[in-house]
């Protein structure tokens, strides 16, 4: 039997007894056992059998709620299938486009059968007109419940993870039931999970690694106490967040690090009468997205008027491709930088450290990157030269990866694809170097914008862009013009209120090719300021530079924009 399947079904059994999953808040907050989950996934999976489930079967969920997800899942698992989570329409999709997307992804995991819950049940039409088999989770559950497991090994899928790349070509990554356990278990142990005192609490969506994996998987697997809200309760209320945390007495939650920056804001403005107490953090994981020190210091400043220990941060590493989490900072270090010199890091490839504080650091130009701490246990990390030569520390390369988390391979629209060397490496496609056994990740590789023999980050341009005042946080964009050609540059593409008022955004374009300049000392080809709301991003929030790419061509099409 897969081990993974067997860990929930001895956690239902004992500690799943009394720890379990609240959901509903803040309306109608309801406990939940991990054992009543079990149970009610026990009732779903004896009816997706008896309605011809079969064992490795692929079945696709679309649902928002985690009180209807997770029971689901879990009944999908103990039925001997995989769960693939789709993406969700948003208010401003196109319905009859996102139609035709599904059906492309369901054919690409071969999945005949997708179970629909609130607020998409009333997509049941469309998934009609198209062909698409479909059961409400509501309806599921009234027969016998599984007599027992369907077994599986530990190379069967069980989660096929949707990447956040075009939906006109989609790609899943095979995660197996090995895959899953290994990265559970060494996450358990790296973040030293107490069963009995750890309590988290997230809003992170369920069609996303770290909400799925990170935060209903492993607590429903370990027996950890969970709180769990939507995205559109945290983006409707940010500081909901804050209060389920004072609550609940939270010690662990995790995001992204423009949700950091979302909630120092609000802190920072706070009424004190609110009564925030975040003193029983002690972890607070930023991953997903390159992480921001100017946001950070923000979010533990405005954290540390209710009791926020800044050792709470704990910055990550992972992708979907390594099931979820490559590495984690030591615990309760909070955020700590690598300071480098630029030139070096861009020319030469080699990352020189660098006093900040040091009376010379003012002649050169200085960047900083997270350490994210050295790998899990059971995954393997090195760093390569475009011929694949291992490079040492603090000389910058490809990071790649090998281990038990590893996914085998993806799934595409023309079939298989494997991840792995023959070796069993995994090429991320993520630049970056070690110091002292510790991952640090400067970009990725197609994203590098190469001038005169200079490596520029976009990262770096990005983080300039939205340190002008006027554009939004977050929402700023860099893209390579002319890639790979002796003409090669840059453009910025950032959101902000302004967009409209054309002297204003003259304005805001120079200050944002100011500060660009500024800070990597190469001015871009043009600036595109946009309306709040329109820039790119996948269906998990991350900035989609290639699509910001195809925009900006589009405006300078339309005489909107123009290359300087």
């Amino acid at each position: 039997m897969s081990r993974f399947v067997d860990r929930l079904l001895e956690t239902a059994r004992t500690v799943g007894q009394r720890q379990g999953v609240v959901t509903g808040e803040p309306k109608e907050p309801v406990h939940t056992t991990w054992g009543e989950v079990h149970e009610r996934a026990r009732q779903v999976a004896g009816d997706l059998v008896a309605h011809g489930l079969g064992k490795h079967d692929a079945v696709a969920v679309l649902a928002a709620e985690p009180a209807a997800i997770g029971p689901a899942v879990q009944a999908v698992w103990l039925a001997g299938g995989s769960v693939t989570m789709l993406h969700q329409p948003t208010p401003r999709t196109d319905i009859a486009m996102w139609a035709e997307d599904t059906v492309r992804v369901l054919s690409m995991i071969d999945s005949k059968l997708v179970l629909l819950g609130a607020p998409f049940d009333q997509l049941a039409p469309v998934l009609e007109e198209r062909g698409i088999g479909y059961r409400l989770i509501t309806d599921l559950g009234g027969g016998q419940p599984l007599p027992g497991v369907v077994e599986v090994d530990e190379d069967a899928p069980a989660l096929l993870q949707l990447t956040s790349g075009s939906t006109a070509e989609p790609k899943a990554v095979r995660i197996t039931h090995g895959n899953l356990i290994s990265n559970i278990e060494a996450m358990a142990e790296m973040a030293k999970l107490d069963i009995e005192n750890d309590i988290m609490v997230s809003w992170l969506p369920m069609f996303h690694d770290m909400g799925m994996v990170g935060f209903y998987t492993t607590p429903m697997l370990i027996g950890v106490r969970l709180v769990k809200v939507t995205p559109v309760d945290f983006l409707t209320a940010p500081l909901l967040w804050a209060q389920l945390i004072t609550k609940y007495r939270a010690t662990i939650t995790a995001a992204p690090n423009f949700a950091y920056a979302l909630l120092g804001r609000r802190l920072s403005t706070a009424d004190d009468s609110a009564g925030y107490d975040l003193s029983t953090l002690r972890i607070a994981l930023n991953g997903a997205e390159p992480i921001d020190e100017k946001a950070v210091r923000a979010f533990t400043e405005a954290g540390a008027r209710y009791g926020m220990p800044a050792e709470c941060v704990f910055p990550a590493y992972g992708m979907a491709e390594a099931t979820l989490a490559v590495s984690f900072a030591p615990l309760f270090t909070g955020l700590t930088l690598d300071y480098v010199d630029a030139d070096a890091l861009e020319s030469q490839g080699r990352a020189i450290p660098v006093d900040p504080s040091a009376a010379d650091h003012r002649e050169r130009t200085v960047r900083s990157f997270a350490r994210l701490g050295p790998p899990l246990p059971g995954i393997e990390a090195e760093v390569v030269d475009e011929q694949g030569n291992r490079l040492g520390e603090r000389e910058v390369g490809e990071i790649r990866l090998r281990g038990a988390a590893i996914t085998p391979g993806y799934l595409t629209v023309d079939g298989p694809v494997p991840t792995q060397d023959e070796h069993g490496w995994l090429a991320t496609g993520d630049l970056g170097y070690t110091v002292d056994g510790e991952i640090v990740i400067c970009g990725r590789r197609k994203d590098v914008i190469i001038m005169g023999g200079r490596n520029i980050y976009p990262t770096d341009i990005e983080r300039a862009a939205t340190a002008v005042d006027g554009v939004r946080a977050g929402n700023a964009v860099a893209v390579r013009l002319d890639a790979g050609s002796r003409r090669e540059r840059f453009a910025v593409v950032v959101e902000s209120k302004l967009a409209g008022d054309e002297a204003a955004e003259k304005a805001l374009r120079k200050d944002v090719g100011a500060r660009v300049f500024e800070s990597v000392n190469a001015r871009p080809a043009a600036v595109l300021v946009l309306p709040p709301g329109t820039l790119p991003k996948t269906p998990s929030g991350k900035l989609r530079r290639a699509a910001a790419g195809e925009q900006l061509a589009a405006s300078i099409a339309k005489g909107e924009a123009d290359l300087a």
